[in-house]
């Protein structure tokens, strides 16, 4: 894919430097823009852990409403840092009774409730930055797409690594041509995200006083509480969470879909380590490798993609000097004229090797617009001002995460190769696995 192309379909190249007035809120109105003149006010929904992290890097504007089903110590330091903020714990009382004085809303609750609390917000006209994973299904993604364009407001999902340098400097190279045309990627992380484990189950527990389990659980279908769920845990349960290429693929794969343009997989297939899908269907595995093929797009040919969790490794690839290491998350892209590696988040950098091949490259000059301090949450916020799209707003954070969802699905059927159409949003071959796209949601729940 050319520069110009994807630059254009991001549409925030050049946008930070348009130039505005600042007016009155009420001569803006109508323009879904915000003047900066002033703050915006804004509602975090699960703050505490990565939603706390969230809201200090907004600190800058209104911190008006904090929501959280659970007032544990873990989100103490929130409620205590904005005490002048109002509080909550159902985000649908929250937005029933301060609709009018919330401008944007920070989502980072467990996975299986960040789709009803963005689309809670989208409906309501309000700015959305929700964490990754974005949704639990495929089908939440659409319909948040979906939504975020019909309410046009501005969406950024928290993969913070796309507003990074190091990923813009990936995709300069790989367009043009540092390693030739690219045919296969080897990419993962070593965290295991495997329910039963991190911590023992204690059937009967009473739930914490300081917990609303029934409002914890949100849309996922009821069950009674147990310690090994949450808080934290929750990411290697199914009902909750998707494992380890839900948690981290939206930032490990983050360049490479970019700069390939990869979008949807025509098949995926799931090989696991000691799990068994159908005995174990609440948990992930401790291991799993998933194979993805993407068929042939514009000036790219098709392209293979192997993904690694947990306890199986990404192959070191014979080049690679002694002294260099993959790391615990990153990836390993393969052309016909060389290879990189690279780090998630941008942290462990972009190199071409051996280092011979890194020395002699002539590399290009920046083409993409830097992010200024690769400041996310700060992106996200300016768009809002400039009314503009934010760089990872939901139509490429969307296709970003369908595709570690896709994963997901394919753990859940290890062993068959699923292959996917997705305008229709189905496996031609083996509708079994359709259900897997939109599981039914727990009665009084719905986007």
């Amino acid at each position: 894919m050319s520069r110009k192309r994807v630059v254009t379909r991001r549409e925030f190249v050049g946008a930070a430097a348009a130039g505005f007035l600042i007016v009155p809120r009420r001569v803006v109105a109508r323009s879904g823009q915000t003047p900066p003149s002033e703050k915006l006010r804004i509602a975090g929904i699960g703050v505490g852990g990565q939603g706390r992290g969230d809201l200090y890097n907004v600190s800058g504007e209104d911190i008006v409403a904090l929501c959280d089903v659970d007032r544990g110590s873990h989100t103490a330091k929130s409620f205590e840092q904005w005490s002048k903020a109002r509080q909550f714990r159902d985000f649908r009382r929250m937005f029933d009774d301060m609709e009018q004085q919330i401008d944007a809303v920070v989502v980072a609750t467990p996975d299986h409730t960040h789709a009803v609390a963005a689309m809670a917000a989208i409906k309501r006209g309000k700015h959305v930055y929700c964490e990754k994973p974005l949704a639990h299904s495929v089908h939440e993604v659409r319909q948040l797409m979906k939504a975020a364009q019909e309410h046009q407001v501005v969406t950024q999902l928290g993969n913070q690594g796309h507003s990074s340098d190091s990923i813009r400097t990936f995709c300069e190279w790989i367009w043009d041509g540092a390693i030739g045309t690219v045919s296969e990627i080897h990419a993962g992380c070593s965290h295991v995200n495997s329910g039963g484990g991190r911590r023992k189950s204690v059937p009967g527990a009473a739930v914490p006083t300081t917990l609303d389990w029934d409002l914890w659980l949100g849309p996922a279908q009821w069950r009674a509480y147990d310690p090994a769920y949450a808080p934290g845990t929750w990411r290697g349960w199914v009902p909750f969470g998707n494992g380890t290429i839900g948690d981290w693929a939206c930032h490990v794969l983050d360049p490479v879909f970019w700069a390939l343009d990869l979008g949807a997989p025509q098949s995926i297939q799931a090989r696991v380590k000691d799990y068994d899908p159908q005995t174990q269907s609440d948990l992930y595995p401790p291991g799993d490798v998933i194979t993805f093929e993407f068929p042939a797009k514009g000036q790219r040919g098709p392209v293979t993609l192997h993904w690694y969790s947990g306890t199986e490794p990404i192959p070191r690839p014979p080049q690679l000097e002694e002294d260099q290491e993959i790391g615990p998350a990153g990836a390993v892209v393969y052309g016909d004229k060389g290879s990189i590696i690279y780090g998630s988040h941008g942290a462990g950098g972009v190199r071409i090797f051996p280092q011979e091949q890194m020395q002699a490259y002539q590399r290009p000059a920046p083409s993409i617009p830097r992010v200024a301090d690769g400041n996310h949450h700060r992106d996200w916020l300016d768009a809002i001002r400039h009314g503009r799209s934010a760089g990872s707003d939901f139509s490429y954070g969307g296709p970003l995460t369908e595709l570690a969802l896709l994963g997901v699905v394919a753990i859940k059927m290890a062993g068959t190769r699923l292959e996917y159409d997705a305008q229709q949003m189905k496996f031609p071959n083996c509708p079994e696995a359709d259900q897997y796209l939109a599981p039914p949601y727990r009665d009084g729940w719905t986007l």
